[in-house]
C-alpha cells in the first residue's frame, strides 16, 4: 500500500514540476491594450497601444510615450521620451486574450530596493 501511494506521488510529481505556462509572447508584441492599477486605494483603468517602435499609456487623462526595445520574444523595454526612465518587463504567462507580466526599474540604482510587480494586459484588438 504504501509503495503504491509513494508511485502515485512519484508520478505526480513529475508531471507538476515540468509544468510552464503557455507563453505565446509573439501575440502581444503589437495592439491595444487595457490594464488596471491601484491609486491611493482607487482601483482604476488605463490604457496603452503599443507598435514596434513605440508604446502610448493613457491613464488619469495623461498621455505618456515611450520607445520599445524588445530583448527577445518575451522581454522588452520601454523607455520614456520625456523623462529617459526606463521599464524592464518579462511576459511570464499568456492566454488568448491577456499577458501576465513583471515589471521593475531598468535602472539599477544603489540606493534604492528593487522593486519587481505584477500586472496583467488585456488586449482589446
Amino acid at each position: 500500500m504504501v509503495k503504491k501511494i509513494f508511485i502515485t506521488l512519484a508520478i505526480c510529481s513529475i508531471f507538476t514540476s515540468c509544468y510552464e505556462p503557455e507563453r505565446n509572447c509573439k501575440e502581444y508584441r503589437t495592439g491595444s491594450f487595457t490594464f488596471f492599477y491601484e491609486l491611493d486605494g482607487v482601483k482604476k483603468e488605463g490604457k496603452f497601444i503599443r507598435d514596434e517602435q513605440y508604446s502610448v499609456d493613457y491613464y488619469e487623462d495623461k498621455i505618456d510615450s515611450a520607445t520599445v526595445r524588445w530583448y527577445n520574444d518575451c522581454e522588452f523595454v520601454l523607455q520614456d521620451i520625456n523623462s529617459k526612465n526606463a521599464i524592464q518587463y518579462k511576459i511570464i504567462s499568456t492566454t488568448d486574450s491577456t499577458y501576465t507580466f513583471q515589471y521593475k526599474s531598468a535602472v539599477k540604482d544603489p540606493n534604492k530596493e528593487l522593486v519587481v510587480k505584477t500586472g496583467t494586459a488585456y488586449k482589446i484588438n
